[in-house]
């Protein structure tokens, strides 16, 4: 989760945020390099006395073509295959669907026994010692570490948005539509999110909670949970 006063990403705990924070950064240096070079010809420009009686440029005019398609491509291939990641939703080991309302979350385990829950912020005046504020709820999505799990996410009223920043989704909630999503918790811990869409007036009151444990683990809570 972020810390206090925390300007970069959180912790990646997924393939896929590991992959967008690498593009993050390549298309960080990719800017700062162009940032320089743009610095530079404009200094060059105001300081130096330059004159020319060059009527036309066929080598420069080449260059400035060329040089910001290629630019585009180290930015497009990536990029795209990254998208690809992202949509590629083969034979789940798992699928979890997440409900949004206003203001909880509803999760059915469709996979298990039919296993439904609802998963309420847990007010200030309850939270216990050393808990999160704002981020802790009464039910946590439990997963097993290193599967795919395929989140199916809709809404039952407005608009709201299911996001784990550090799983690297984001899916927006729609009433009357299905979008699915999925991740792989390459490490065991507790990843906290919050509803990405401004849906009324407790809108920042419905965070998400996905904790990832070994799949004995896992086994073991589901064999405890009503249906």
């Amino acid at each position: 989760m972020a810390n206090h006063s925390q300007f970069n990403f959180q912790d990646a705990s997924s393939p896929i945020m590991e992959e967008l924070m690498g593009f993050h950064d390549h298309a960080l240096m990719v800017a700062l390099a162009i940032c320089s070079l743009v610095l530079y010809l404009l200094t060059h420009t105001l300081t130096e006395k330059l004159t020319s009686s060059t009527v036309n440029a066929q080598v420069i005019e080449l260059v400035w073509t060329i040089l910001p398609a290629m630019v585009l491509i180290t930015l497009a291939l990536p990029s795209l295959r990254i998208l690809y990641m992202m949509d590629e939703i083969n034979e789940p080991d798992l699928t979890l669907k997440a409900i949004g309302h206003q203001w909880y979350w509803t999760y059915e385990y469709t996979d298990l026994k039919d296993m439904t829950f609802d998963s309420y912020m847990i007010p200030t005046t309850d939270l216990p010692l050393g808990h999160f504020r704002l981020l802790e709820v009464d039910h946590r999505v439990i997963v097993p570490m290193n599967s795919t799990i395929r989140v199916i996410v809709t809404a039952d009223d407005v608009l709201h948005s299911w996001a784990v920043p550090s799983l690297g989704v984001k899916t927006d909630a729609i009433p009357g539509r299905l979008n699915q999503t999925s991740f792989l918790a390459s490490r065991p811990g507790v990843f906290y999110g919050q509803c990405s869409e401004i849906c009324g007036a407790n809108h920042s009151f419905m965070p998400i909670v996905v904790e990832s444990t070994p799949l004995a683990d896992f086994e073991n809570w589901s064999s405890l949970m009503p249906s």
